[in-house]
């Protein structure tokens, strides 16, 4: 294993963003969670590239990426993947808000809220939590459901293991979780007007 695949990525608790924010300093703030975890609540001033898109068009975002830029999701674990995902592709300076948005609204935070809708991780329990149990009690009658059960276990065994879930992935595309319109090209677009105002 390399040296670069051991590293752990660099990391900015809640308190020292919030710091960098108010003087003057922030970093460029790309949320990965989901359309709509990102309406129902964001840090003010951050954009949302989800993830599926940032891994999908990496290489076009780090043209708009110059900067420091630190990396949110709801606890970590998305952002650790943009970030592997955007350091593969040599964007330097990312870091990871360390506890993703629990942690930044846990320090009472400024947020900036819309119509609250369940965020990725509790439907993910939802739908996994159904079929286990739908699953269970068909297995009374159909004795080979109870693998249904052991399969969906299996998945959440895998995902907690390497950080990754398919099913939180699947989700993540259905028109819920897609809220307004969240493309590639308005993504950039975004990115572009705030180089000009940086500049």
């Amino acid at each position: 294993m390399s040296a670069s695949e051991t590293t752990h990525p660099a990391s900015l608790d809640a308190t020292t963003l919030r710091e960098l924010i108010d003087s003057g300093r922030s970093p460029r703030l790309l949320d990965v969670r989901t359309p709509a975890e990102f309406e129902t609540v964001h840090i003010p001033g951050a954009y949302n590239v989800p993830l599926d898109l940032l891994k999908e068009h990496r290489e076009e975002l780090r043209n708009h990426l110059d900067e420091d830029v630190v990396l949110i999701c709801r606890s970590g674990a998305r952002a650790t993947q943009a970030e592997q995902a955007l350091a593969g592709v040599g964007l330097p300076n990312l870091k990871i808000l360390n506890g993703g948005m629990l942690a930044w609204q846990a320090v009472n935070a400024p947020t900036q809220q819309g119509a609250p809708r369940w965020d990725l991780e509790r439907q993910v329990r939802l739908v996994a939590g159904a079929i286990v149990l739908a699953s269970v009690v068909g297995s009374v009658f159909v004795p080979g459901l109870k693998w249904v059960a052991a399969f969906i276990g299996a998945g959440l065994t895998f995902a907690a293991v390497t950080n990754t879930c398919a099913m939180g992935m699947m989700l993540s595309r259905l028109p819920y979780n897609r809220g307004a319109s969240c493309d590639l090209d308005t993504v950039v677009g975004h990115l572009r007007e705030s180089n000009g105002a940086r500049a």
